[in-house]
């Protein structure tokens, strides 16, 4: 069979320069931005454009197989088959994860430059959000109480890709002179299939990820944050963007300008705190209803196995609106918190395996399901309301200053989820620029996360970014299951010596 050949002009100007393609990608975010405040000309033109490649997108992505949109069934398929190929290591490495877990706070000598535990809360940061409050009632109003069943099971398979990539991000990394760590998808893809003997693949998968994470952190992952963040304040306590804008900028900014250290450290503050503020909430409600907690849980079940007449597409819309949470909640096999663990200190690549897998039982099987079973036991989905408004009225049968809880932690959950994927971006930004002109990308970030909170119309290019985000999976999916094998290699020899 003959072998993949790109054209040689293409990749000598892709392997000695990406600045072109960076340069596209400022034009984007740009004169998207540029919008609110620009004539209806040019970049009318632009934005309509846009909007169409975005429509096509998400026509392309959410295709349908067998009745289940093409992105979530790639990643769904995938996740299987590394769960059976680890010999479901989503069981049994939990007790081991949580071990690794608090075994970091002691053993700070390992190379890296973060704690297992900080790594996993900059992980988090970036996922643990406005998914799982208003996310989860958008899947239930769709799918009814049995897309809870799915979403969990989808959690619990999304584990086994979460080890992987994370395993296989320690694996290939690269630490430069001045101790700063590299890594990700990008060098994975790349050296990891260059030692199966597809290097040209490897250059071609890796710099499509870098490319497709970069325009998702340059979009959802800064200004779609300070959007919201803006939002949810605005409505409680009336307050000047002028004003509001700064703050939060310039916290952002004290923050990422200090580099991968600082936002690890501020991470493993911020996260339990907004975490423990909301299942504080969550707990107090059921502790309300609890005898109500056997009901919802008939519920689920018995939406899973005959929903609905008003659920679309029966017990397989139920299946895919369970799966598509799961998949936008935990993030599992986007490729995306394996670059926050690439810096963990380990002293073994599959140790921060153990701990990535925690992930998605943390934000999907804890998180999110309380906040259906919250729901359920209100019965405040069967009022005729719809997204967050659901969850809202639910917390508002029982906790009056809820609202002013949901105000602050959805600044904290934007706040967070910003540093998380700078940090990404500039992961991203090194590979394609050769670790140089580090300190423009933040700067460029802390521009567009600005823009955020001044910009009326940029939903644009919040949607492209998504669509880029969407596609992060293909590339990285398929790396992974390509790369299982040097995976399971690595990790039966660190098991038969950690036992």
């Amino acid at each position: 069979m003959p072998s993949f050949k790109p054209p040689i002009a293409v990749v000598e100007r892709a392997k000695h320069s990406w600045s072109w393609i960076l340069g596209t990608f400022g034009l984007v975010v740009v004169l998207g931005t540029v919008e609110a405040i620009a004539p209806d000309s040019i970049v009318s033109i632009f934005n309509r454009g846009l909007t169409d490649l975005v429509t096509r997108l998400d026509a392309l992505f959410f295709a349908e197989v067998f009745r289940v949109p093409l992105v979530i069934l790639w990643l769904s398929l995938g996740s299987l088959l590394l769960t059976l190929r680890l010999g479901f290591i989503n069981i049994w490495g939990v007790r081991h994860g949580l071990r690794l877990l608090f075994d970091s706070f002691r053993t700070p000598s390992k190379p890296g430059e973060v704690t297992s535990f900080q790594a996993l809360s900059m992980a988090l940061a970036a996922t643990v959000g406005l998914g799982n409050i208003a996310g989860v009632a958008v899947a239930i109003q769709l799918g009814g109480p049995g897309a809870v069943f799915w979403m969990t099971l989808a959690a619990f398979f999304g584990m086994s890709h979460k080890f992987v990539e994370s395993a296989l991000a320690q694996t290939y990394r690269k630490a430069l002179p001045s101790g700063r760590i590299l890594g990700g998808p990008m060098y994975y893809l790349r050296d990891g299939l260059a030692d199966l003997g597809w290097p040209r693949a490897g250059r071609w998968m890796s710099g499509a990820f870098a490319l497709l994470c970069l325009a998702s952190a340059l979009g959802s992952g800064s200004m779609f944050q300070t959007t919201q963040a803006y939002a949810a304040v605005r409505d409680l306590w009336p307050m000047p963007i002028w004003v509001f804008a700064p703050l939060l900028v310039g916290a952002l900014a004290l923050t990422i300008l200090g580099g991968i250290r600082r936002i690890a450290a501020v991470s493993s503050k911020l996260v339990p705190l907004m975490a423990g503020l909301y299942l504080a909430a969550t707990l107090w409600v059921l502790s309300q209803h609890l005898s109500d907690i056997p009901a919802a849980i008939g519920a689920i079940a018995q939406g899973v196995v005959s929903p609905a007449a008003a659920i679309s597409g029966g017990a397989i819309g139920v299946l895919v609106q369970g799966l598509r949470r799961a998949a936008f909640s935990n993030e599992a096999g986007m490729g995306s918190s394996a670059m926050a663990h690439v810096a963990a200190r380990t002293s073994h690549p599959v140790q921060e395996g153990f701990v990535a897998l925690l992930e998605p039982a943390i934000d999907t099987v804890v998180i999110c399901n309380l906040t259906a079973f919250v729901i359920l036991v209100t019965g405040s989905h069967e009022l005729g309301l719809e997204g967050v408004e659901i969850t809202l009225a639910a917390f508002g049968q029982h906790v009056d200053w809820f609202p002013g809880v949901l105000a602050i932690a959805t600044v904290l959950f934007a706040f967070s989820t910003a540093l998380a994927w700078s940090y990404y971006g500039e992961q991203c930004w090194s590979y394609l620029s050769g670790a140089r002109y580090l300190q423009l990308y933040r700067v460029l970030f802390l521009i567009v996360t600005l823009l955020g909170c001044f910009g009326d119309d940029l939903q644009t290019v919040v949607d492209f970014s998504d669509m880029m985000f969407f596609a992060m999976a293909f590339p990285n999916a398929l790396g992974c299951v390509l790369l299982s094998g040097r995976v399971a290699r690595d990790m039966r020899s660190y098991w038969a010596q950690a036992r």
